[in-house]
C-alpha cells in the first residue's frame, strides 16, 4: 500500500481571511528581551538574518521585557533592527500583544480598558509611530474584566487607526467566539508543540481552521527544557537524521503539517532563525507523523 504524503509547503500562507500572506515560518522576538537576553547587536543580527531569508512576520509583545521599567523593550528592539535593515521592509508584519504586565520580572494580567488603551497607544509609539500596529493580540483574558470591555480597546484603536488587525492569545473557542463579537479577529496564538496538545483537545485548532483563522503557536518547540532534550528523543533524532535535517526543524516541519499554523519559534542567533527556516521544505509521510506522535505522546 502506498504511504500518502503530507508536505510542509514552502508557500505563503494567509492572515486570517485577509488578503496578507505570511511566510510559513515565523520569528518570536521573546527570547531577545527576557532574562539572559543576547547583546542587542546579535538580536539585531537575528532580525535582519529573519529578513534575509524572507520571513515577513514577526512576533512580540509589550511585556517582552525584564521588568515594568524594561517596558516595550523588544518593540524597540524590533522597529529598530527594521530601521536598520537594508533591504525591502514594505512587507514585514510586526505582531504585537497587550494585556500582561512585569512587576519585579513576574507576569501579571491586566485586562483593564484604560490600561489597554494606553498599552496600545504606548506599543504603537515602540513601534516607530508611523503606522498602524500590524497585529494587535490581547495577551491573556483577566477574569477581571469582560472580554468585551477588554477588547473595546482595540475596537476603538481600529477605528482610530492605530490597529489595522486584532488577534488573541491563551483563548478558548467560547472566548474567541465572544471576542468576534466584538471586533474582527483574524489570529489565535496559543502554547501548542508535540508535548503539549491541548489545542487538539479543547477544539481551538478545530475551530480556527473551520473559521479561517491563522493559529500561531507559542512555545513551539515546547520550552527551554524540550528543546535541550530533543535529541535524545531516540526515535525524532533518527528520523532527523533521515531526512538530513535537525531536530527542531522536524517538530516544525511537524506542525506545519496544519496549513492553518504559522509557527512562530524564538532565536536569538542568526543560524537558529535559517535552521527554522528549512522546516518550510521538508516532506512528512503519515508514518513520520505518526512517529512524532508516538513519540512525544505522554
Amino acid at each position: 500500500m502506498e504511504t500518502k504524503n503530507r508536505v510542509s509547503q514552502p508557500t505563503m500562507r494567509r492572515l486570517g481571511q485577509t488578503d496578507i500572506s505570511l511566510t510559513a515560518i515565523a520569528l518570536g522576538g521573546m527570547p531577545m528581551s527576557i532574562s539572559g537576553r543576547p547583546a542587542e547587536s546579535q538580536s539585531i543580527a537575528t532580525i535582519h538574518k529573519a529578513l534575509d531569508l524572507g520571513v515577513n512576520l514577526i512576533d512580540t509583545s509589550d511585556a517582552y521585557c525584564l521588568d515594568e521599567s524594561d517596558k516595550h523593550h523588544n518593540e524597540r528592539l524590533i522597529h529598530k533592527a527594521i530601521q536598520q535593515y537594508e533591504g525591502d521592509t514594505s512587507q514585514i508584519l510586526v505582531a504585537t500583544k497587550g494585556g500582561l504586565m512585569r512587576p519585579n520580572g513576574s507576569w501579571t494580567q491586566n485586562g483593564s480598558p484604560d490600561h489597554l488603551r494606553k498599552a496600545i497607544r504606548e506599543s504603537h509609539a515602540a513601534l516607530g509611530g508611523q503606522e498602524p500596529i500590524a497585529l494587535w493580540q490581547y495577551h491573556s483574558p483577566d477574569p477581571n474584566y469582560s472580554i468585551k470591555d477588554s477588547l473595546t480597546p482595540a475596537k476603538e484603536a481600529v477605528a482610530e487607526g492605530l490597529i489595522r488587525f486584532v488577534g488573541v492569545s491563551n483563548f478558548s473557542v467560547e472566548q474567541i467566539k465572544r471576542a468576534r463579537e466584538v471586533v474582527e479577529i483574524v489570529s489565535v496564538q496559543n502554547q501548542y508543540n508535540p508535548w503539549h496538545r491541548q489545542p487538539e483537545s479543547d477544539g481551538v485548532l478545530d475551530y480556527c481552521q473551520a473559521e479561517g483563522l491563522t493559529f500561531l503557536p507559542w512555545s513551539p518547540l515546547g520550552g527551554s527544557r524540550r528543546v535541550k532534550e530533543l535529541s535524545n528523543v531516540a526515535a525524532i533524532a533518527q528520523l532527523a537524521q533521515d531526512k538530513q535535517i535537525s531536530v527542531y526543524a522536524l517538530v516544525l516541519a511537524w506542525m506545519l503539517t496544519n496549513p492553518c499554523i504559522v509557527p512562530i519559534p524564538g532565536a536569538t542567533k542568526p543560524e537558529s532563525i535559517a535552521d527554522s527556516m528549512t522546516a518550510a521544505q521538508v516532506t512528512l509521510t503519515d508514518e513520520d507523523i505518526a512517529a512524532i506522535d508516538r513519540a512525544t505522546r505522554s
